[in-house]
């Protein structure tokens, strides 16, 4: 399990199973939200769109401004259902060169296992549904 304060596995991993608060990814189990990166899968502490800012996206920049052209897809799943995005996420992305694609978790988290079986620079950050 990830550690809520700031845990971290190394390495892409393919999300295996999500649902029930929660995640399955690298053999292990982690409840809560999660950050996806090429670096690895972390502890995400936002629960609701709203709560998704530059703040809580930092990782995903400072990787990017460490490793140009690392990430090109920002994959955000929402939880149960699509929410809009504060649009200053919106000018971020933009900004930062990615792509950005937002939807519930569950579709979120399918297109983020095609994008990283693909072999693309994709990142995911997945709100936990219920």
């Amino acid at each position: 399990m990830i550690d809520q304060a700031g845990g971290f596995v190394p390495g892409r991993h393919a999300i295996e199973a999500y649902g029930a608060g929660g995640f399955r990814f690298a053999g292990m189990s982690h409840r809560g939200s999660i950050m996806a990166t090429p670096r690895g899968v972390s502890a995400f502490a936002p629960t609701s769109a709203a709560e998704i800012n530059a703040i809580s996206l930092r990782p995903i920049l400072a990787e990017l401004s460490e490793q140009p052209r690392s990430i090109e897809i920002l994959v955000i799943g929402l939880g149960v259902s699509f929410a809009p995005l504060p649009a200053p996420v919106r000018t971020m992305a933009t900004e930062a060169g990615l792509r950005l694609e937002a939807m519930a978790t569950g579709p979120a988290a399918r297109l983020y296992n095609v994008l990283l079986g693909e072999d693309r620079r994709v990142a995911a950050v997945l709100l936990a549904a219920p």
